[in-house]
């Protein structure tokens, strides 16, 4: 599996590397639109019902369209992460440090997956509360259903585009650094 990924980034390293970097576009961006344009857009909507309908809606279209480029910008990672060879560059097969500089690289490595899974596992539960969100409006709980948006608007997808900058950032420090 290692060498067919290795292969696999040899041939195609600059598709590889776009749909990576596309993928964190799509992704970051969305949020970045939604929180600082759409948002704002909402908060217009007279009727309060109708207002967390559009809200938990356009949500809804927005993790459609993001939850492919995650799953590829993760499929992305994992090949260009051994494609490049952060690995094998900075430890031996034992596991010992071959060299200091590599190691600080492959660090890098390591913080930027984190950084993508909790934006991953948050984006899982900004899903989940949007769906119930739903669930209450149904219900004609616009309360419950405020309170659940709320939490995705106010603190999640913040959080989200706070910490997909940082990966962004980290990428530009990865590709720069040999």
């Amino acid at each position: 599996m290692k060498e067919m990924m290795i292969t696999l980034f040899a041939d195609f390293r600059t598709q590889i590397v776009f749909l990576h970097i596309i993928s964190a576009v799509v992704w970051v961006g969305g949020m970045i639109a939604m929180r600082f344009a759409a948002h704002n857009s909402f908060l217009e909507i007279e009727s309060p019902l109708h207002r967390l309908e559009r809200i938990s809606h356009a949500l809804k279209r927005l993790f459609y369209i993001v939850t492919p480029f995650v799953i590829l910008l993760i499929i992305t990672a994992v090949i260009m992460a051994v494609g490049l060879g952060f690995r094998a560059a900075a430890v031996d097969a034992s596991g010992n440090v071959i060299d200091a500089y590599a190691m600080h690289i492959y660090n890098f490595v390591h913080v930027k997956e984190v950084i993508w899974m909790i934006m991953g596992a948050n984006l899982a539960v900004m899903m989940y509360l949007r769906a119930q969100a739903d669930k209450l409006l149904v219900k004609g709980d616009s309360t419950g259903a405020k309170s659940k948006l709320g939490l995705i608007g106010k603190y999640m997808v913040p959080l989200n585009i706070i910490l997909g900058i940082v990966a962004i950032y980290l990428g530009v420090t990865l590709r720069n650094a040999y």
